[in-house]
């Protein structure tokens, strides 16, 4: 598998603070290594068909799409991210 990072997820990342960002790579960096790594807690958004959410801290998500082989990283931020994957 193989991590593309969109334009909204660049823009929300740069928002997040540094201790936020080295957690955020050591998700992403999981997320590569297994899918069903735990601590991720991985699971697909509800009323979407291809997006998929992962936890980075108790109040932080990331949001993803499977296309192929790659996983699209698409927003990062609080939990209203959710609101807009």
């Amino acid at each position: 598998m193989e991590i593309k990072l969109t334009n909204s997820f660049e823009r929300d990342y740069r928002e997040l603070s540094k201790k936020l960002q080295k957690i955020v790579d050591r998700k992403l960096s999981l997320l590569l290594e297994n899918f069903n790594h735990p601590s991720l807690r991985v699971k697909k958004m509800g009323g979407y068909k291809n997006i998929w959410e992962c936890r980075i801290s108790r109040g932080f998500r990331f949001t993803f799409s499977i296309i192929e082989r790659v996983y699209f990283i698409r927003r990062v931020g609080p939990h209203d991210i959710l609101r807009k994957p």
